[in-house]
């Protein structure tokens, strides 16, 4: 039985699980969908075309699924997309996409957005990923899974932090940051590989070697991007390593050095 507070303003033709908690003064708009075991806390803000999943908990002050700031939006209709067991944290924002784009923007699973962070517009964010206090991404940023941004993070537009990357509190991120490193500064620069997260989520001693390897050949040696692929490349690649390699070669926007 869902448990929803007197003071709640929800629309009728929101589509809420039976389960679902509303707290005080929240508002839920018609377009909106709520998935089962999830908890919306007081004073929170849901509008737009917004689909969650299940046993999402979201705490007070957020807003979620609000036009973007993008002042190309003239107000066509546009989603945000979310998946399961996501904490967004007091004061969190989280907007939907543009047309420019492909007009959603996607939250993945078993993520935790403190509070402040930002989501804008078109983003896709995977699952796994830590924004911490007051980081925020700018329109169009992919974040790759188990990604985790420090304090006050600030992602430019278009780029794409990858896979089990780590950035230091404060950090200015202005170009694409290859999986598995991590970065700090402003502008952001690179510190080696995520040794310690890695071995947290259980990769071989081997993979990290091979990692630790490939990274000093990519920026360490001096040598030009191309050149360092290629020298790695001549060998037999784990897995690992094959998803480093791809993350550098597919940047659009360049990768932090």
């Amino acid at each position: 039985m869902s448990q929803i507070h007197p003071t709640a303003l929800i629309d009728p033709r929101a589509q809420l699980a039976d389960d679902v908690e509303v707290g005080p003064y929240s508002i839920i708009g018609s377009d909106v969908s709520i998935g089962a075991g999830s908890i919306i806390g007081p004073h929170v803000v849901i509008r737009g075309t917004t689909v969650m999943g299940e046993r999402n908990h979201i705490f007070q002050f957020a807003s979620v699924g609000e036009d973007c700031q993008d002042k190309k939006y003239k107000g066509e209709p546009t989603r945000l997309e979310i998946g399961n067991d996501n904490v967004i944290r007091e004061c969190a924002t989280i907007h939907r996409g543009t047309t420019q784009d492909q007009g959603i923007t996607r939250i993945g699973s078993r993520n935790l957005f403190m509070a402040y962070a930002h989501v804008a517009h078109d983003c896709i964010v995977g699952n796994d990923c830590i924004l911490a206090n007051q980081a925020t991404l700018a329109g169009h940023v992919h974040v790759d899974d188990f990604a985790i941004l420090g304090g006050m993070v600030a992602v430019h537009q278009f780029s794409r932090v990858g896979a089990h990357a780590m950035c230091g509190g404060g950090s200015i991120i202005l170009k694409d940051i290859p999986a598995y490193v991590m970065v700090s500064g402003h502008p952001a620069e690179t510190h080696g590989i995520n040794y310690e997260g890695l071995k947290r989520r259980g990769f071989s001693k081997e993979a990290m070697q091979a990692l630790r390897h490939a990274y000093k050949v990519v920026f360490r040696q001096g040598m030009i991007l191309q050149d360092a692929i290629a020298e790695l490349e001549q060998g037999e690649l784990l897995p690992e390593v094959e998803v480093f390699l791809n993350s550098i070669k597919h940047s659009a926007r360049g990768i932090t050095r």
